[in-house]
């Protein structure tokens, strides 16, 4: 029996090619998309999920009031992670990681000792032996009990000690960094390379040397290794403690005011599962590091679900549209004796051949686009051919699903009454064609949403890459690694400075992009009581031509000026944000604090963005001093290949034989929002999927409507009816269906993307003309696709349809 319905099956394959072809590509596409869309969901939640003690590691968050605002903070003081370790016997180990103020933040000059040439790299962090510990760190070579003990130790991962020992002994070897000879690193370690499903991804890690640190300064990751069965939420209470024993203390030594130290009392501390720190980080944290989102987890999710669920609509619809070829076969095996279950075994055979044939095809579809895919969402990810669960899993889908989508179809077709077939008097009763509609409703109404999803996205985007940032970005060549310059370095400034492509040079890796470096201060009103405010702000060492290279506006006061001696030793330019924070409003000439040194505010800058736009300005403060991570050159109108050339020469007078490292601001800029567009990007591209699917729902629909109503059309041509009056009549019904579709998506649509927007400090508005463009989109792909079926009822011979007679 079960070989005659397969063999029934394959017959109906082949009896109506295009049809089959749509029923099963359709299902293709659903699954190809699912699989991507499972791929990339599986590598996010993968990630941080190799630690052997993954629930027994936590990194520690700070959160406080300030001013009605909550602040969050994942960097804390050095002596921090000593303290907790020794205070609290429920932490068995606590350490600390640094991956912002690495002797200057961006890439740094590698040379193996006997070497002569320099090796950019990046991916620097310093640790301790406890961070070491509680991350894992599996070591290839050396010992993991002291590679971080000793001064000047360094341990790399396993790739680059392939790249820079080839002949694989790597141990106590010697490298510079930046060319400084005075200060050699010893190779202590060779670890296995980092995963990249990690939060924290670094090939070279230093050891932490000031053991010493204040109470004052915050720049170190804490992480700690806790007792199972540690009561999670009774720690972070006790950890309070950690603000009245010592954080206050410092603070009151350093002449904090009174109101300072009740924002200090509001301060607690939370332990982050180490498992959540890649998805469901707080963006207030700041912490500088890659992170996915968890709203697009669920996004995701829910595209893959609704492709598949329009999939298998679609077959429902189509099944059921070719009804009436189909009923007459009932109807003869029904009159010659087969029972309902016998027809309704057969229509669930073909419905699983067709699944599996749809799997085997979407599998193949999804192989062959997954480099593309892996390219756009930055992955690396694979089929899992190799697990054990895979194939089976993906048979166990393809019997289910097609069981499931078959069932309507089986039990609607075995439901025909032979003697309606037989007298040609079958009808489609209106419940199933109100079943129908309703499914190309709901087809219809995911793809508007996912249509003004795409434009929504689009438009913010553009927004975000051509929004006035209060600095200039365009033409301005970032030097990288320039730290190997040394004490050449002003002369190298003066150089570029002389050529004539060149308008402004300035010297510091302190840039307004991702990979600049960052150092965060708490400042005060010198002078002021307890009605003083304390608050936080950035704190960047930049030299005489900062300003001016970036094209940052003066507001008040002046720019810094080396005609004024001090400007190097305690002047200040801040920023209108910083002014409004310290409530000064005419701040030249005020003195303000950090708590180490007073500075005399002598300029007002412009609020620029320094940081992604889906976060607010914040306080700025620049001061003059040394930082040599990069120089930044602002070129002259006219082509830049030409005034390379003449930077790539004057830097080869510098350092010979050493490559010129470049990147230009406006790349580094759009990196940044490198998350949001490749996000971007992979929604448009399902939703793509989701709107070929849901066209050919409604290929399914025209066309079952067209097969129902072929003898009315035939006797409408008899009589005369014009081409014009049988194309309205076929295709109004379908547009209806559309635009109650549209009027449903549409606040649905916003309310989502409304919600996605709030995620951006600075966004769009959405405006009438987004859904309306969305309407029209959706209105003219559904016309294009009715009119195929309807255009060729419309000019179909009256005898064709009426042979049957």
């Amino acid at each position: 029996m079960f070989k005659n319905h397969l063999n029934i099956a394959w017959r109906t394959i082949k009896k109506d090619k295009l049809f089959t072809f749509i029923k099963i590509g359709g299902f293709a596409v659903g699954i190809a998309a699912c699989l991507l869309i499972a791929l990339f969901i599986r590598n996010e939640v993968s990630y941080d999920q190799h630690y052997a003690k993954k629930d027994q590691i936590y990194r520690v968050v700070m959160q406080g009031v300030l001013q009605g605002e909550v602040l969050k903070s994942t960097h804390f003081q050095l002596p921090f992670a000593e303290a907790v370790q020794s205070d609290f016997p429920e932490i068995i180990k606590a350490g600390k990681v640094n991956n912002i103020e690495i002797f200057g933040a961006g890439k740094h000059g590698i040379r193996v000792n006997g070497k002569q040439e320099n090796t950019f790299e990046e991916n620097f962090v310093l640790a301790d032996q406890e961070a070491f510990d509680i991350l894992e760190i599996n070591l290839k070579q050396g010992n993991p009990e002291t590679a971080l003990i000793e001064p000047k130790s360094l341990v790399i991962s396993k790739s680059k000690a392939e790249k820079y020992f080839p002949n694989g002994n790597a141990l106590e070897q010697t490298i510079f960094l930046d060319n400084d000879t005075s200060k050699p690193y010893t190779i202590t370690g060779v670890m296995e390379d980092i995963p990249e499903n990690s939060h924290l991804n670094f090939d070279f890690m230093l050891p932490v040397e000031d053991n010493y640190g204040s109470w004052t300064n915050q720049n170190y990751f804490t992480y700690v290794l806790v007792n199972p069965n540690t009561n999670i939420q009774e720690l972070e209470q006790k950890m309070s403690l950690i603000v009245e024993k010592y954080i206050i203390p410092a603070q009151i030594k350093r002449g904090r005011s009174a109101d300072f130290i009740d924002v200090l009392r509001t301060i607690e501390y939370k332990l982050q599962p180490i498992t959540d720190i890649y998805l469901k980080s707080d963006i207030k944290m700041q912490d500088g590091l890659k992170h996915g989102d968890i709203k697009f987890i669920w996004l995701f999710a829910a595209i893959a679900a609704f492709v598949l669920l329009l999939a298998m609509i679609n077959f429902i619809n189509l099944s059921t549209a070719k009804s009436a070829n189909r009923a007459k076969e009932v109807g003869l095996r029904k009159t010659i004796g087969a029972f309902r279950n016998n027809l309704v075994n057969q229509f669930l055979t073909e419905s699983v051949v067709f699944s599996i044939i749809s799997f085997v095809l979407g599998i193949a579809l999804a192989w062959v686009l997954l480099p593309t895919f892996n390219e756009i969402a930055s992955k690396n990810m694979e089929l899992p051919w190799s697990t054990w669960w895979f194939l089976p899993a993906l048979l166990i889908a393809a019997l289910l699903i097609g069981v499931l989508a078959g069932l309507y179809p089986a039990f609607y077709l075995s439901a025909f009454r032979p003697v309606n077939v037989l007298k040609g008097t079958l009808s489609v009763g209106s419940k199933s064609g109100r079943l129908r509609s309703g499914l190309v409703i709901f087809q219809f109404t995911t793809s508007v949403i996912l249509i003004i999803g795409t434009l929504i996205i689009y438009r913010q985007m553009d927004y975000i890459i051509s929004k006035e940032l209060g600095y200039n970005k365009e033409r301005v060549v970032v030097l990288e690694g320039t730290n190997i310059l040394g004490n050449k370095i002003e002369s190298f400034k003066e150089q570029l400075s002389s050529l004539s492509q060149v308008k402004n040079v300035t010297s510091t890796n302190y840039l307004p992009v991702d990979g600049g470096s960052r150092n965060g201060n708490t400042f005060m009103v010198e002078g002021q009581d307890d009605g003083g405010r304390g608050i936080p702000a950035q704190i960047w060492r930049v030299d005489y031509d900062y300003i001016k290279t970036l094209g940052i506006q003066m507001t008040k006061g002046r720019d810094f000026s080396k005609e004024f001696a001090y400007d190097s030793i305690n002047s200040i330019v801040i920023n209108t944000k910083m002014a409004s924070d310290l409530g000064l409003k005419d701040p030249i000439g005020k003195k303000i604090d950090n708590g180490g040194q007073t500075f005399e505010v002598i300029g007002v800058i412009e609020n620029f963005h320094f940081k992604s736009l889906k976060e607010d300005i914040s306080a700025l403060s620049l001061v003059i001093g040394k930082d040599v991570g990069a120089v930044s050159v602002k070129l002259e109108k006219g082509n830049p290949s030409e005034a390379l050339s003449s930077i790539e020469k004057v830097w080869n007078r510098n350092i010979p034989n050493q490559a010129l490292n470049y990147t230009f601001l406006e790349q580094e800029f759009a990196q940044m929002h490198d998350d949001v567009q490749r996000m971007g990007k992979i929604f448009n591209s399902f939703a793509l999927f989701a709107l070929l699917v849901a066209c050919l729902g409604l290929f399914a629909l025209s066309a079952f409507m067209v097969e129902q109503r072929r003898k009315e059309i035939s006797i409408r041509r008899v009589l005369g009816a014009p081409f014009k009056n049988i194309y309205q009549l076929l295709t109004l019904d379908f547009l209806k269906l559309i635009v109650i579709s549209i009027c449903i998506a549409i606040p649905i649509g916003w309310y989502f993307m409304n919600r996605w927007l709030e995620g951006f400090a600075y966004h769009i508005t959405i405006g009438w003309e987004i859904f309306a463009t969305a309407a029209l989109i959706a209105l003219g792909i559904a016309i294009l696709t009715i009119s195929y079926q309807s255009i060729g009822a419309a000019f179909l011979q009256p005898t064709k349809g009426l042979r049957t007679e």
